[in-house]
């Protein structure tokens, strides 16, 4: 008698040779694995997505650093390398989805690990809500049929903020409906995305440095009246580059769904950073070289679109802010998608309410469908701020940084630690018999400082300045937002474990005996 197949099942290859990889960790491979190294790569570029994030901060930065902002670039760069390395590591020794929660309990313990994803997926989620809103600094300039909410397009007026949020629920709308398909839909929007985004940056870079209106000399400059000295405007004009040079680690998110992930995972992560980060500083050198003007203020409001449209002629620059809302999309997408597998290997530990729901994969699309409509309501639901007041768009975009950078630095720590002991996992060799990526005798001394340059980011990006986070005044709880969102993300968190624990006891303390064996 012959069997037959469910239709409406996609298994993945037969004989895959990464079929078990997931066995010495306890889990089965349910997720789908067709990912290759471009698709691993794409994954980590599109969530750092330079030309969703420069054109999102370009303006934040200049305004509050002048020309000057240009230097923190490198620097950012050169921390988050050190962080990525790190996280190469890692990720060729556990190749798991949810890596920085695996990551941080694997290396320290089940609680610390919980509290690493939690702080990491409720950042995730208020970055996809923050990448949303960067439609409202591309497609209106674009066409003024966009502005659907009052006729100020500026982000900070009350009309550009409301409709910076609704622009983001519909492209929100959009990448859930991509997140629940089919993986395949999903890797190759991911694949042309990041391609289409690669091209209009190269060209962007081409066009802004040909159209050179003034010398890189003009990078030594600070903002006119700037009254804070060159330190104040570097650490405030660092928000620019801290917010685009982050997610590096999706490449590790996504292992499950990888191909020989203990070799693609180290590399990709490395080379997602690094091309993104040598594009992202030659577009913000591009800009102020080729801006018009860099005093008649249209810079720190208007940003980039405002260069690519002046330098570059209403039609050129209108094609080239296409390719951004290509970018600003596919960014979206790769965020959410790295949020809902947090939520999926989270709850698969049993780790989250309606764990069973969330970590449920259907067998047909690999994909596990309820986080990414989870993700999809609350990121929505935080773009509701915008309605409240035009300065929730810095808040919201300000605090996802502080969250996820906080979630590295719990990874960052522990492997510390764990270095210092000699305790690392004793796995030498990848799927192929080859070493595992590793820093050497130079993992300390990097290991060391990329968990320095971590905290002092976050303490940097948290700090309440009432320039930067009320400048209006008299919002008193804008200023303190970050700090407040993370200390409710902590509570709500420490309430939730309190709680799951009081249950676990009481479950156990109700339990029938279990009759004694007999002899």
């Amino acid at each position: 008698m012959t069997s037959t197949a469910r239709a409406d099942v996609r298994p993945d290859p037969p004989h895959s040779p990464d079929d078990h990889s997931l066995d010495e960790f306890g889990y089965r491979q349910e997720l789908h694995r067709s990912l290759g190294r471009y698709a691993s790569f794409a994954a980590g570029f599109s969530f750092i997505s330079v030309l969703t994030t420069v054109f999102q901060f370009f303006a934040f930065g200049y305004a509050f650093g002048g020309p000057v902002f240009f230097w923190a670039w490198p620097a950012v760069l050169v921390g988050q390398l050190l962080v990525a390395a790190c996280f190469a590591e890692l990720a060729a020794r556990y190749p798991i989805s949810g890596a920085i929660y695996q990551w941080s309990s694997r290396l320290s313990n089940p609680t610390f690990g919980w509290f690493a994803g939690w702080i990491m997926v409720i950042g995730q989620i208020v970055v996809v809500a923050a990448a949303a809103l960067a439609l409202q600094m591309v497609l209106p300039a674009i066409w003024s049929g966009f502005q659907l909410v009052g006729g100020d397009p500026t982000p900070t007026s009350a009309s550009g903020a409301a409709n910076a949020a609704v622009l983001g629920v519909i492209l929100l709308a959009l990448t859930t409906l991509v997140n629940v398909l089919d993986n395949r839909v999903l890797s190759l929007v991911n694949r042309v995305g990041v391609t289409a985004e690669i091209i209009g940056a190269v060209l962007i870079i081409v066009l802004l440095l040909t159209h050179s209106e003034r010398s890189p000399g003009i990078t030594f400059h600070t903002a006119e009246g700037g009254g804070n000295g060159l330190f104040a405007a570097l650490l405030v004009g660092s928000f620019t580059a801290a917010y685009v040079m982050i997610g590096f680690d999706s490449a590790g998110e996504m292992s499950e769904e990888t191909h020989h992930p203990r070799r693609t995972a180290p590399r990709t992560i490395l080379t997602a950073l690094g091309s993104a980060g040598l594009l992202g500083g030659l577009i913000v050198l591009g800009g102020l070289l080729a801006a018009p003007s860099l005093t008649d203020g249209k810079l720190g409001v208007d940003g980039l679109s405002y260069v690519l449209t002046s330098s570059l002629g209403e039609g050129v620059g209108r094609v080239l802010l296409a390719d951004v809302v290509v970018a600003i999309t596919v960014a979206t997408l790769a965020i959410q998608t790295a949020a809902c597998r947090m939520l999926f290997s989270m709850a698969r530990d049993g780790q989250l309410p309606f764990a069973a729901r969330l970590a449920k994969v259907s067998p047909r699309t690999g994909m596990p469908n309820a986080p990414a409509v989870v993700v999809g309501l609350l990121s929505a639901a935080l773009l509701l701020l915008n309605f409240a007041s035009p300065e929730a768009f810095l808040a919201i975009g300000t605090t996802c940084i502080v969250m996820l950078y906080l979630a590295y630095a719990m990874v960052t720590g522990p492997l510390l630690v764990r270095r210092l002991k000699g305790t690392l996992t004793s796995t030498t060799t990848d799927e192929t018999g080859k070493p595992l990526f590793s820093l050497g005798r130079w993992g300390i001394p990097v290991n060391i400082l990329a968990l320095l340059y971590g905290l002092f980011m976050t303490v940097n990006l948290a700090w309440p300045r009432a320039e930067v986070y009320d400048p209006a005044g008299g919002h008193w709880y804008f200023q303190w937002f970050t700090v407040l969102f993370l200390l409710v993300t902590v509570g709500g968190g420490a309430s939730y474990r309190l709680m799951r624990g009081q249950r676990v006891r009481s479950a156990a303390e109700h339990a029938p005996a279990l009759p004694e064996s007999t002899p």
